[in-house]
């Protein structure tokens, strides 16, 4: 087994996780099996209870594993799956020794950080390493460990001197080091600055560990006598130099290390044994493909996220992706439109008017809408607000997860006139409990008890024509990943459909309500599980397709072609043929262009003026 250790210097949040997973993506376009294991040096045993303010969006896992979003990266880079034994933190450590410890697997010693807590850090990133992670079954050929935050961190001090006993341990030419490091440019002098990467390699050597490849992060390239001086002050060729400035697009990073002989020099440094490589756009022709459509898309739509943590975009990381990919697709430029729910209440109209035309502004603009997951009483109304604008102006809209309780919960009050109804995370003595606890899910602690990681989904037999099978290939059964404690209430599920409101999905058991789709709108699809979880660069999730595709009136004429792409895409209108393809499907999906002001399905309500 080969190891690939990636540290950070200076500041954090420069990319190591990118960078990172194009370490993985090259070497796989050379036929190597990777994986991937991120180390996060907080006490918190995983990611589930965190803030998404404090640390961005919580990634699931197929088994259930709440994890570091930049397992996200891996996954969506590498096309693998990974466990949530490739997240290691310094509190499942200690938690591991502890028990051990209070198990007497330690014959009375005094447990200590050297060597109980280092000899753990590297048997488990051993055990870890040699799990498969893709569909060949195929163990692994290399490991490529992210060190979170930065050298000098305090809390990642164990875990440095457990890399600096692993080198030994696994030998030198199984293990490699690269050093992630900001080169400022002050725009004072514009000159980039080198001293605070020297610092940190200085501070790295100073603690064992000495760097193969320093990759310096910048917004413009470094020259050749910036890297000279680098490499005169760190102990590390000109050559084991890349620079890395800002890119229009993360997948950009894999073809771009790869200009700067990347895969020859691992194969050397390793002893990976690579063939001689063809030309570059041979074997990372898929990532130049990617890099260079998603860098060049010419038509636009814009999509809003109506959301509870919009002040921190990492906070949605896996939806921007989805929507980017989706994107990518059909040939358009996704412009996202951040809006914080609560803005759209209307209690803002008096503490804050500005911010509350302002939202409902950026609503009423967008193409379509999305609103997705969270916790909490804060923002929700404003999220009803945006399912029952969306469901009367006949607005795309996808709701994922609190999303879908939200859509429920409009659709209760407004049509089907059940006054007060909520979910009794919000309200728990409302008198029409629509959206309700799981129990069982909520043992009484917060971490991992939700109903987590991959579950299946069946279509029911009598939705033959829901939109959202359709997308999905008019398969019987999809499995996606959930993290949630909440579920509609079977008791209202009678009511709901027959006032127009389908649930074309259910769990095994048939229970708990999975898709939730509406008649007679262009594209009014929730759904209780998390689709962006399992979204990637060339297969996009499909209900972020079907809303990519609706915003633009497109959605129709694709399934008018059998859910098949035009090769002319994007253009601006469709053969006069392609116009009866779509009135044909949308007879036969029940769409209709004249919808009847009088149905129940689109009753008005009072609703807010937006300017």
């Amino acid at each position: 087994m080969k190891y690939i250790l990636v540290t950070g210097g200076v500041i954090s949040g420069v990319g190591k996780g990118v960078i990172s997973s194009s370490f993985g993506a090259i070497l796989k376009c050379c036929g190597i099996e990777v994986t991937s294991i991120k180390i996060d040096p907080y006490i918190n045993l995983d990611a589930g209870t965190f803030s998404p303010y404090e640390h961005g969006e919580v990634y699931v896992l197929d088994d259930g594993g709440e994890v570091d979003l930049d397992l996200g990266n891996y996954e969506r880079f590498l096309n693998i799956t990974l466990h949530r034994e490739n997240n290691i933190t310094t509190g499942k450590i200690y938690k591991h020794v502890i028990d051990k410890e209070r198990h007497g697997d330690y014959l009375g010693k005094t447990v200590q950080v050297v060597p109980h807590i280092t000899d753990a850090i590297q048997e488990w990133v051993e055990k870890v390493a040699q799990k498969p992670v893709s569909d060949s079954g195929k163990a692994p050929q290399v490991c490529i460990i992210e060190l979170g935050g930065i050298i000098g961190d305090i809390e990642s001090m164990a875990f440095v001197e457990a890399f600096r006993q692993f080198q030994f341990r696994v030998k030198r030419e199984n293990f490699c080091v690269a050093h992630v490091s900001l080169v400022p440019q002050p725009k004072t002098t514009g000159e980039h600055k080198t001293k605070p990467t020297q610092t940190s390699v200085r501070e790295l050597r100073g603690l064992g560990l000495s760097p193969d490849i320093i990759v310096c992060r910048s917004e413009k390239p470094i020259g050749q006598s910036v890297k000279e001086k680098i490499s005169n002050f760190c102990h590390v060729a000109p050559e084991q130099i890349i620079s890395i400035p800002d890119l229009k697009s993360v997948y950009q990073v894999p073809v771009f290390m790869e200009n700067h002989g990347m895969a020859e020099y691992l194969s050397k440094r390793l002893q990976l044994g690579i063939t001689p490589l063809p030309p570059i756009r041979k074997y990372m022709r898929p990532w130049i493909d990617l890099g260079d459509r998603m860098t060049n898309l010419k038509s636009e739509i814009t999509i809003g996220i109506v959301g509870k943590y919009t002040r921190l975009e990492d906070s949605y990381t896996s939806i921007t992706k989805a929507l980017k990919h989706a994107g990518n697709k059909v040939g358009y430029h996704v412009n996202l439109m951040f809006i914080e729910a609560s803005n759209l209440e209307a209690v803002m109209l008096r503490d804050d008017p500005v911010a509350y035309h302002n939202a409902w502004h950026n609503l009423c603009i967008c193409d379509g809408v999305i609103v997705p997951g969270g916790f909490g009483k804060r923002g929700v109304e404003g999220k009803i607000m945006a399912c029952q604008w969306c469901r009367i102006n006949l607005k795309p809209f996808l709701g994922i997860c609190l999303g879908f309780q939200t859509a429920v919960i409009e659709y209760a009050r407004n049509v089907l006139n059940l006054e007060g109804a909520h979910s009794t995370e919000v309200c728990e003595d409302t008198p029409h409990p629509v959206v309700i606890d799981m129990p069982e899910h909520n043992p009484g602690q917060m971490g991992g008890t939700m109903r987590l990681g991959k579950r299946t989904t069946i279509f029911k037999a009598s939705d033959n024509n829901s939109r959202i099978k359709l997308l999905y290939g008019n398969k019987e059964q999809i499995d996606e990943r959930h993290r949630h404690r909440y579920e509609v209430n079977p008791d209202y599920i009678k009511r709901f459909e027959e006032k127009g409101l389908h649930f074309v999905g259910v769990d095994v058991d048939q229970k708990r309500m999975e898709i939730l789709e509406l008649e007679n709108h262009p594209y009014y699809v929730a759904v209780q599980y998390h689709p962006e979880y399992l979204s990637r660069p060339l297969n996009p999730s499909p209900p972020f397709l079907g809303l990519v595709l609706a915003a633009k009136d497109r959605l129709r004429v694709y399934f008018s072609r059998g859910c098949k792409l035009s090769p002319r895409e994007p253009q601006s209108d469709y053969d006069s043929d392609d116009v009866g393809l779509e009135e044909l499907t949308a007879n036969k999906l029940n769409i209709t262009n004249d919808h009847d002001d009088n149905s129940s399905a689109y009753s008005s309500s009072s609703f807010p003026e937006t300017g």
